[in-house]
């Protein structure tokens, strides 16, 4: 999806390159290195973080992740790795693929990974984190990097609270490569298309949360993932507040009467 937004070419560098829809809603952040594998690169991270930052700043309710060409991302781009330095500097240059995990876990916007061809390694990690992925049937995904002795311990966070405990742990222990369908079966793809289909399917699903309350999108994904690490009672708990809040917005007022009304609401984000 493209827009006029002047945004969206601002925030775009070398490597990312940045749309953002007519009306704000939408930012598309195409990682751009397909000669690379679209490998990450502190270019390909910091524009993403920045890309977050920006949407939590303006009216985005959605910000797809997707890559050119025909792999989703290869992972870290060892081009960039301070072979042979010393743990400071490893420290430094792994930290970057955990500041964009972060920012996509904590922006209020929905993310959705747009998975077309290979994820791997630290790629993987980018698409679990989001907290959509719509995967085309050629997609494929695995951990390869335990073939040159590195565990996917920064991959795994987001991984292993998406799938299941022991269908997981073989996927990080033996780098096996699974296809699209199989990453469907175990949770961590939500949706799959025909390759010809794809780009319309994720075309669908950004519409669909387009359409969609701010207010609603940005305090129901701060309460999923704030009650998913709480106890039953305490999650109750949390819940029947968020609830109370969110009810008593303008836009939960404008959507009960547009329903009474039979007409599409009109959201004021408040």
């Amino acid at each position: 999806m493209t827009g006029s937004d002047p945004e969206g070419p601002a925030l775009s560098n070398d490597d990312l390159d940045v749309a953002v829809s007519d009306d704000g809603q939408v930012v598309n952040a195409t990682i751009d290195r397909p000669d690379k594998r679209n490998a990450l690169n502190e270019a390909v991270m910091t524009g993403l973080v920045d890309v977050l930052r920006a949407a939590d700043e303006g009216p985005t309710k959605v910000v797809v992740v997707e890559s050119s060409g025909d792999v989703f991302c290869a992972g870290a781009d060892f081009e960039e790795l301070p072979l042979g330095g010393t743990a400071q500097e490893y420290r430094e240059g792994f930290s970057r693929l955990s500041r964009v995990m972060l920012a996509l876990r904590e922006t209020s916007a929905v993310t959705v990974a747009a998975v077309d061809g290979d994820c791997l390694a630290g790629g993987l990690g980018l698409a679990a984190v989001c907290d959509l992925v719509v995967a085309s049937e050629s997609a494929a995904f695995a951990t390869p990097e335990v073939n040159v002795g590195l565990f996917p311990v920064q991959a795994m966070v987001p991984i292993m609270r998406t799938v299941p405990e022991k269908r997981g742990l073989k996927l990080l222990f033996t780098g096996e490569r699974i296809d699209a369908g199989e990453a469907h079966e175990m949770g961590l793809a939500t949706d799959v298309h025909a390759d010809e289909d794809f780009e319309a399917g994720v075309d669908e699903l950004v519409a669909d949360l387009a359409s969609s309350s701010p207010v609603m999108l940005a305090m129901g994904k701060e309460a999923y993932y704030e009650q998913r690490d709480r106890d039953f009672a305490s999650a109750l708990s949390y819940a029947k507040e968020v609830v109370a809040l969110m009810a008593m917005s303008e836009d939960t007022a404008e959507g009960i009467e547009a329903f009474m009304a039979d007409r599409d609401p009109e959201w004021a984000g408040r």
